[in-house]
C-alpha cells in the first residue's frame, strides 16, 4: 500500500479500512506515519525516550483496537491520535506518581510503648496551651482549616473575610504555634 499523500481524507480512509476489515497494510501506513511523530510529540512534552516509546506503542495499539470509535465529523485522524497520546501520557504520569502500598499490616496495630504514650500526651497538652494562647481570630481560622478541614476559600465564603486575610492569619498562627512547640 502506498502511503497517503497527507490529505485528511486519505487518513480517514485508512482508519475506516482498519475499522471495517482490520486491514494490516492500512494499519502499517498509519503506524509508520504517526508512531514516530507521537513519540517526538511526547518527548517534546517532557517524557523520556523509553516512556515516549512505550506510550507511542500503546497509542498505536489503541488505534488498532478502537478504530471503530473514530468519528471524522468530530476530529481529524491526527487530532484523534494526538488526543489519545496526550491522555495516555497523563495516565502514565499518574501511574508513576501513585505510590505502591508497602507491605500491608494485617490485624491490630501494636500498642505504643508507655513512654511514647506519655510523650504524645505531653505534646497534646503543649499544643492545647499554644492554641489557647493564640489570638481568637487566628485560633478560629486554625480550627476551621485543620480541625474542620475547610479550604481557605471555604473559610472565606463562610466568614466573609478576604482570602488574603485568611491566609495571612493562618500563616501567622502557624508561625506562633511552631515557636511555642519548640
Amino acid at each position: 500500500m502506498t502511503p497517503p499523500t497527507g490529505d485528511a481524507a486519505d487518513w480517514v480512509a485508512l482508519v475506516q479500512k482498519l475499522r471495517d476489515t482490520r486491514d494490516e497494510a492500512a494499519f502499517r501506513a498509519l503506524f509508520d506515519h504517526f508512531a514516530p511523530r507521537v513519540k517526538a510529540y511526547l518527548m517534546k512534552s517532557g517524557a523520556d525516550a523509553s516512556m515516549a516509546e512505550e506510550c507511542a506503542q500503546d497509542v498505536m495499539a489503541t488505534l488498532w483496537h478502537k478504530a471503530h470509535q473514530f468519528d471524522p465529523t468530530r476530529a481529524s485522524v491526527a487530532t484523534w491520535v494526538y488526543t489519545i497520546a496526550r491522555n495516555r501520557r497523563i495516565d502514565m504520569l499518574r501511574k508513576q506518581r501513585r505510590p505502591e502500598p508497602e507491605e500491608l499490616a494485617w490485624g491490630p496495630e501494636a500498642e505504643p510503648e508507655p513512654d511514647e504514650v506519655v510523650g504524645l500526651q505531653q505534646e497534646s497538652l503543649k499544643l492545647g496551651r499554644a492554641m489557647a494562647a493564640l489570638p481568637e481570630k487566628q485560633r478560629e481560622l486554625i480550627q476551621k482549616a485543620y480541625f474542620g478541614e475547610l479550604s481557605h476559600s471555604e473559610i472565606a465564603a463562610e466568614t466573609g473575610l478576604p482570602l488574603g486575610t485568611i491566609k495571612s492569619r493562618i500563616r501567622l498562627a502557624l508561625e506562633r504555634l511552631r515557636h511555642a512547640m519548640t
